[in-house]
């Protein structure tokens, strides 16, 4: 068995979120941003959602897989600021305005360019959206942080999750499809549709884009 399985079976031993790892910085990044309203696209369990609906009046989360939205339905069924739709972002009303968006690890679901200038329709002056997304290596930076988060990610999974687990969080399950864009063209369609936004870098094979909509 060679390095790669080794680390891969120990990595389902630990299983761990590389979406919940960035919640605490988007928050950071949405602390600024008035907190009428928050929509969370591809909300799934609701893990972001629950962080969100402490710092808006009203939050919405969208979920297209049938059994994901459901959970996500129940642990919040009790909560009235916060509404789960099983629907996609294209069946949120265009006329709807939210002062803070959040996708993590959705935008490669959805059609780039087309997306982002429909997110930027829904921002409300002064709003913020923050962007968690994966991309396809194609570089060798792309190869090198990879290797990084390949060392990293055993180490995070045993100090979260030190006994062997004997399935995946709910939260994991929700059907998942490879990224098709590289890094490089996520920025330009962001620099393009989202003038001054922040375009980084992220380890565990994420990126990141914050912008912040004039007032």
């Amino acid at each position: 068995m060679g390095v790669v399985d080794r680390l891969n079976r120990f990595n389902e031993a630990h299983p761990w979120s590389h979406n919940d790892f960035y919640i605490p910085w988007i928050m950071r990044q949405l602390a600024g941003a008035p907190h009428s309203s928050a929509l969370d696209v591809g909300c799934g369990t609701g893990n972001l959602l629950d962080r969100l609906a402490q710092r808006f009046d009203s939050v919405t989360g969208v979920e297209p897989d049938p059994a994901t939205e459901q959970i996500a339905a129940a642990r919040f069924s009790s909560h009235d600021a916060v509404k789960i739709r099983c629907s996609t972002l294209a069946d949120v009303g265009l006329g709807e305005r939210f002062d803070a968006i959040t996708l993590v690890a959705v935008l490669h679901h959805l059609p780039l360019e087309e997306t982002l200038g429909r997110l930027r329709g829904m921002l409300s002056p002064g709003g913020c959206l923050v962007i968690v997304g994966c991309y396809r290596e194609e570089t060798i930076v792309d190869r090198v942080f990879s290797l990084c988060a390949l060392v990293f990610n055993p180490v995070v999974g045993f100090v979260k999750h030190r006994k062997v687990a004997g399935q995946l969080p709910a939260g994991m399950t929700a059907p998942t499809a490879a990224p098709t864009e590289t890094l490089e063209q996520i920025k330009r369609a962001a620099q393009a549709q989202l003038p001054g936004c922040r375009v980084r870098r992220r380890l565990f094979w994420r990126y990141s884009v914050v912008f912040r909509n004039p007032v």
